[in-house]
């Protein structure tokens, strides 16, 4: 039998499903649409029927989604965006919205 005070310790333990965001790549006139398929396959894993599908998305719809990651996963996905089109010299930019 439990008491008041357990029954209240398990309502204040109950915890909640994190925040979840859509990562999206942002389209510019200067970044290949081979180099999005790249970062697409690399840092969001994703098929290369997938990358050309969603590179198709952020050419013609100005963005495009990536996936749906945990806040911190969200922002290490975008630092990675941006580092890799740096070093290579484009300019592509990945940004995240709340779901």
């Amino acid at each position: 039998m439990s008491t008041k005070k357990e029954y209240e310790l398990d309502e204040e333990l109950s915890l909640m499903e994190p925040k979840q965001y859509n990562v999206l790549l942002l389209n510019d006139d200067y970044t290949s649409m081979d180099f999005v398929v790249e970062v697409l396959m690399n840092i969001f894993h994703k098929s290369y029927a997938e990358a050309e599908v969603i590179m198709l998305e952020v050419h013609r719809k100005d963005r495009g989604s990536c996936g749906v990651f945990t806040y911190e996963v969200a922002e290490t996905k975008i630092m990675q965006v941006s580092k890799l089109a740096r070093e290579q010299g484009h300019p592509l930019k990945a940004t995240m919205e709340e779901v």
